[in-house]
């Protein structure tokens, strides 16, 4: 899972999503499938976090001291 980028692993749990919404799965494919995407959703949301971590504005205050802050996009 690691070699994925978040476009693919975002791409992979759409169309897992699709296959369970379908119900064309046996019983055994559905919890597979459902088990895949629980781990794409968190392996996501880890990427997610880590890019928010990234992404940061130095700012400098009246007397002078720089910071670091959030970026509001």
């Amino acid at each position: 899972m690691e070699a994925l980028s978040f476009e693919e692993a975002f791409a992979k749990l759409e169309a897992t999503v699709a296959a369970l919404k379908d119900g064309q799965v046996s019983l055994e494919q559905a919890l597979s499938s459902y088990q895949e995407g629980v781990t794409l959703v968190q392996y996501c949301n880890e990427l997610l976090q880590k890019a928010e971590l990234t992404v940061q504005q130095l700012q400098v205050d009246s007397e002078g001291a720089l910071s670091l802050q959030s970026l509001d996009l």
